[in-house]
């Protein structure tokens, strides 16, 4: 089933990739039981943007609210401005979504509100006959690409990127995103390539812990098993990459019950100064 919805996060202390994780994952258990099926709800990741601010950010916020014109799901600008499954008929007022904040992107177009959201519709009427473009799609960095060196050697030879991530932003910006990102791959990298599994993951958890590996998939709230699955879902998803769908049908249980279990998880390793390896 493809993606048909978007959205546009500015964050705080929560990260995207944490939220995205629990939403998609417990939504596609939900329908999945409701509809008697099984298998992925979604077709590939979520695409994210690391946006920089200001006209970056008002691009690209444009850009994703045009897009039911676009794909001909609406016939028209006005039609767009009612349409209830994008962001831009809840900026426009015609539409109502509590968890939807609407006053940071009028701020750009003026104080009073009726005037802002005027300039906001002239503004992002301007690009609906603009387009697909590459660089607001997602795409991003090849996780098969050999490692950091590997995707920088594909950037070099302008090889086409086929990801999950892009950044949008100036040279600097773009050039420091790139250096933080670049320790985080290579490290995935590196513990992949020296044969770091779930079972692996497990074993090294349950030394950690003093725990049976054998039990670590048992329904328990014994406190040193509920460290031990904690600390192989986070571990599992921040250092290996392990996807929630894998971690919940491994120990079998929910999306969101999976989501909880990184957040303990995270918790334990810095309290304690744990380290994976």
């Amino acid at each position: 089933m493809p993606n048909h919805f978007h959205l546009v996060i500015r964050t705080g202390t929560k990260k995207v990739s944490d939220l995205m994780m629990k939403l998609s994952t417990s939504y596609a258990l939900y329908f999945n039981k409701k509809y008697a099926r099984s298998g992925y709800l979604y077709q590939g990741r979520y695409k994210s943007i690391l946006c920089q601010e200001d006209s970056y950010l008002m691009e690209l916020i444009r850009y994703v609210h045009l897009n039911p014109l676009r794909a001909r799901i609406v016939k028209d600008m006005r039609e767009l401005g009612t349409y209830k499954w994008s962001g831009h008929s809840v900026i426009m007022g015609t539409q109502k979504a509590q968890w939807q904040s609407t006053d940071e992107v009028l701020s750009y177009f003026g104080k009073k509100r009726t005037e802002a959201m005027k300039k906001y519709e002239i503004f992002v009427a301007e690009a609906k006959d603009v387009a697909k473009r590459q660089d607001l799609t997602g795409g991003g960095l090849l996780r098969s690409a050999g490692g950091w060196r590997g995707v920088m050697d594909l950037k070099r030879s302008k090889e086409m990127w086929m990801a999950d991530e892009r950044i949008l932003g100036d040279g600097d910006f773009v050039s420091a995103a790139l250096r933080q990102a670049g320790e985080r791959f290579e490290r995935k990298d590196k513990l992949r390539k020296e044969g770091w599994d779930i079972e692996r993951l497990v074993k090294r958890v349950c030394e950690l812990i003093g725990v049976d590996p054998k039990d670590i998939q048992r329904k328990s709230k014994r406190s040193k098993l509920s460290q031990a699955r904690s600390l192989v879902a986070y571990w599992g998803s921040k250092e290996l990459g392990i996807s929630g769908i894998e971690l919940a049908k491994y120990f079998q249980i929910s999306g969101s019950s999976i989501s909880e279990a990184i957040v303990r998880g995270e918790k334990i390793v810095k309290d304690n100064q744990y380290l994976i390896t």
